[in-house]
């Protein structure tokens, strides 16, 4: 069995650890290739580049022609 807080926490000091927990919004910067915006110090998504250099070759989608109906 656990054990239980011999004193309970006030409001203020509860509010004090809370406002610790918070969320980060996470940093991007502008792909150089492609303009894409990506995350420091990784490859981007779009293009495949890092620092100048072509990392992952990506696939271009090919677009389908729509089937005529008879």
């Amino acid at each position: 069995m656990p054990q239980e807080p011999k004193k309970r926490h006030s409001r203020a000091r509860q509010g004090k650890r809370r406002a610790a927990i918070k969320l980060i919004v996470t940093k991007t910067i502008i792909c150089p290739n492609c303009q894409a915006p990506i995350m420091a110090h990784k490859i981007c998504k779009a293009c495949g580049f890092y620092k100048g250099k072509m990392i992952i070759k990506k696939k271009e989608k090919k677009q389908e022609e729509p089937k005529k109906a008879e």
